[in-house]
């Protein structure tokens, strides 16, 4: 079964996302969909030691108030993710990874919004010097893996991207 796409509207072309409005027909029935169009991003696991990772605090404008996260970001137009990885992870902490392993992949929400979310490990880690973008409030919070797990668990990690990448690393990739 697949739907059919009947029209396509584009309502927003911003920087990182597309809002786009997609009225399809299924199984004899039209409807309309909202559908964010994003590039996609990475989530960046670094390992400091074999017990101990390396968390950001990030103030997020969008909720006005700061996260407990893992590295991340948005994919550049026509990048590779491992690259992105990269990237992101010395903008936002400063470290240099030698080895980056992929881990994972999986879909933020795939409901409304088409972005995949590519999971890589860092290894041999760096230090540097943090590369922040304008607006960015960033700060490291090297952290055992089990204090992490814990933080998930009474909820002062609340970054679904956080906390599948690193449940996902405790259970499958430790």
């Amino acid at each position: 079964m697949e739907y059919e796409l009947i029209e396509k509207q584009v309502l927003y072309q911003g920087d990182r996302v597309q809002l786009e409005i997609h009225h399809l027909m299924f199984q004899g029935v039209r409807f309309r969909k909202e559908v964010v169009i994003h590039p996609g991003a990475v989530v960046i696991i670094p390992i400091l030691d074999k017990e101990k990772v390396l968390l950001i605090r990030n103030l997020r404008y969008a909720l006005n108030q700061v996260l407990i996260e893992l590295p991340a970001g948005t994919l550049e137009k026509k990048e590779d993710a491992i690259n992105c990885a990269g990237r992101e992870l010395l903008e936002e902490t400063g470290y240099l990874a030698r080895r980056l392993k992929p881990m994972a992949s999986f879909y933020a929400s795939p409901g409304i919004l088409t972005e995949k979310l590519y999971v890589f490990l860092a290894y041999d880690l760096q230090k540097q010097q943090q590369e922040l973008e304008a607006g960015e409030d960033i700060q490291l919070l090297p952290t055992s893996l089990e204090h992490a797990m814990e933080m998930i668990r009474t909820g002062q990690i609340q970054d679904a991207k956080t906390i599948a990448a690193l449940m996902m690393y405790e259970r499958f990739h430790r």
